[in-house]
């Protein structure tokens, strides 16, 4: 079957002219080729993403009324109906009609150039947040599913699709608390409006630059960071600089406690733990972690400390080698610090494979990588891309680019009379921008990203779920990153790669020693690696735990020594820049679960022939269709034909590379 995706890249200048003698197909010529779009004059706009309503700022308002509009139908049909299957696609419909406004105006918000549509769309998300925080403190809403779900006779007519709906809505109501008492709710709304106030505090202040005086650092280096007259700004850990200094000094500046934030954390903290209890869990962790792969806080630690074990020789003799390097620098300090890890580590990849990703950037145009995953995806999936030209007002911008961004606007489900909604996907990447003379040229790190972000669009685009609760990465945490994980394998295989890897003027493609190497070089120092984010997900962990008498840095030290190895920095304070901690609270471990899953999938599915039909029609139904519609772990049994147990998900991500990879 064949599904349109739609890819809108329009170049600033009309007078791009590209020195190339390859010929691009039409969504290779879409992504390297200078676009020309039709006059807009005499063309009708559309609206952003072909909605009406939002060819204007003040659209969102028209749109948000319509949908309270619907809303306030559906809430009466689900309050006065008799319970059934009704019951559960009434609310399904109320979901979607809120999140359809919502979705796209989260999007907006962020991406669109002009200040009047994200202000509109801002203050959008602002009110349909508010009907939603109202909608699930509505006890005659909650009580028409507990009466669904409570009636025996009822719940055996149910399909389980239907009947996991219906209990994940009720998850999603008792963890606000609607099920206790008039007092105890009125207390979990109270925790939950400052629990708004307090993530959205902790995580303004965790990208808030850190400013000193000029005068407290050395002349020599100042050069390196933002200068506000007499004050220096350091917003990041700088931790690619050469200078070693210039690390050091970025890591224990950037990184210095603030005594406000560090109270908001231990306040959020406090808080998430407090309306855990009070709606019936033993801590945040356990209520964040139900209906995941892991399920407890308990298996996650016994993953995460098996794991640190098994990479514990590797790890070591990562951080040997890494001390051996320091010492060829002629270093004032002889000891291995958290700011050399990164450093080094990329040092010697580069200079023991001779990766420098300028080599491999003229084989990676956008068009090229475009063309490769139109060719991955047609054998594998039977699904084909189809580039089309966009009507006037329906995208935002000549260019977006953003890192690391995959918004769903809008997620497929079945309607009524048969008919399927399809999903509407927007990735969003930073990439290099065109020149007059060149393509966008992306490295090997980009090209990668743009795979695995591709992964997340696909389990979007390609789930076919009766409801749109659980419609594509509408799914556990934990889950939602294997797709995209497994793509990055794909992206990693020479038989892939040299199909669309070719130089965007010569043609040539791109040599296999060339990729040996890119694949080689991911091996160096990757325990070490692997380790840091053991240490990120463990400490996510102790957090969301049962309280400590121990303030977080101390928690954080005695992680630190734990699971990193790496000394703890006197005066600093990492977790106040630990910006996942508000979006991915007790789940930071999905990242690592994720990736041994993906393993796992790869070496038993893919390894053999990446291109095989018959194992993507297998993925596609037992992976990819079912959105969060079935339990995740489950869906990687039927994929793999067996239960993976922890030390199957240990075993996947301490393999070596070279035991796993075929033909590099």
């Amino acid at each position: 079957m064949l599904r349109r995706i739609r890819f809108d890249r329009l170049f600033k200048s009309s007078q791009i002219l590209f020195n190339r003698v390859t010929t691009w197909s039409p969504v290779g010529a879409a992504f390297n080729a200078p676009q020309h779009r039709r006059p807009e004059r005499l063309q009708k706009n559309v609206g952003l993403f072909g909605v009406p309503e939002l060819s204007s700022p003040a659209g969102f308002q028209v749109a948000r009324r319509e949908a309270l509009w619907e809303m306030e139908f559906l809430v009466k049909r689900v309050c006065t109906e008799p319970p059934g299957v009704g019951t559960v696609e009434a609310f399904d419909q109320l979901s979607d009609s809120l999140c359809k406004v919502a979705d796209l105006a989260d999007f907006i918000k962020i991406a669109h150039p002009d200040a009047a549509f994200r202000k509109a769309a801002e203050r959008t998300c602002v009110d349909v947040g508010t009907v939603v925080e109202k909608l699930n403190t509505n006890v005659e809403l909650y009580q028409s599913l507990k009466n669904l779900l409570d009636n025996k006779d009822v719940l055996a007519t149910l399909d389980p699709d239907t009947r996991r709906v219906a209990e994940l809505l009720m998850f999603d109501f008792e963890i606000s608390g609607i099920h206790l008492d008039e007092a105890k709710r009125r207390k979990a709304v109270s925790l939950n409006v400052k629990l708004l106030d307090l993530s959205h505090e902790f995580l303004h202040g965790s990208y808030l630059p850190s400013t000193v005086e000029k005068r407290s650092l050395p002349e020599h280096i100042r050069h390196c960071f933002s200068l506000d007259g007499n004050r220096i700004q350091i917003s990041g850990l700088h931790a690619d600089s050469p200078d070693e200094l210039v690390r050091e000094a970025a890591y224990r500046i950037f990184l210095y406690p603030n005594t406000d934030l560090l109270l908001c954390l231990d306040e959020l903290l406090a808080c998430r733990h407090e309306l855990a209890k009070l709606v019936g869990y033993e801590s945040f962790a356990h209520r964040a972690l139900k209906g995941t792969m892991a399920k407890t806080p308990e298996t996650v630690m016994t993953f995460l400390e098996r794991l640190t074990e098994k990479l514990s020789n590797r790890t070591a003799k990562d951080f040997s080698m890494m001390r051996s390097w320091k010492k060829k620098t002629r270093s004032l300090n002889a000891d291995l610090m958290p700011w050399d890890h990164p450093y080094l580590s990329g040092v010697i990849r580069a200079e023991k494979c001779n990766i420098e990703p300028i080599q491999y950037s003229p084989y990676f145009s956008l068009g090229a990588c475009m063309e490769g995953l139109n060719m991955l995806f047609s054998q594998l999936l039977g699904v084909s891309f189809q580039a089309e030209e966009p009507q006037t007002g329906e995208v935002w911008s000549d260019e977006v680019r953003k890192l690391d961004c995959h918004f769903t606007i809008c997620g497929g489900w079945l309607k009524g009379g048969g008919r399927y909604q399809l999903p509407v996907v927007v990735l969003m990447l930073s990439l290099p921008p065109p020149t007059s003379r060149t393509p966008s040229l992306l490295t090997p790190c980009m090209m990668e990203n743009l795979f695995h972000e591709m992964g997340h669009a696909m389990h979007s685009m390609l789930g076919q779920t009766r409801y749109q609760h659980v419609s594509g990465t509408r799914c556990a945490t934990d889950f939602a990153e294997v797709p995209s994980v497994l793509m990055e394998f794909f992206a990693s295989d020479y038989r892939v790669v040299s199909q669309f890897a070719r130089h965007y003027e010569t043609g040539e493609r791109l040599p296999e020693s060339m990729v040996t190497r890119l694949c080689q070089s991911k091996r160096i120092c990757g325990a070490a690696d692997t380790q840091l984010q053991v240490f990120y997900a463990a400490l996510d962990q102790v957090y969301h735990g049962e309280p400590q008498n121990r303030t977080t840095t101390d928690i954080l030290k005695d992680m630190q020594g734990k699971f990193y190895g790496l000394p703890y920095v006197h005066n600093t304070a990492w977790q106040l820049r630990f910006s996942h901690l508000v979006g991915y609270g007790a789940k930071y471990y999905s990242y690592l679960m994720s990736r041994a899953v993906a393993s796992m999938v790869w070496r038993h599915c893919f390894l053999k022939d990446p291109f095989n039909r018959a194992m993507g029609e297998d993925y596609r139904r037992e992976m990819l269709a079912h959105g969060g519609g079935k339990e995740p772990m489950l869906m990687v049994t039927e994929m793999l034909q067996k239960t993976p147990t922890i030390e199957d998900l240990v075993e996947a991500l301490v393999l070596d590379p070279e035991d796993f990879t075929s033909s590099v």
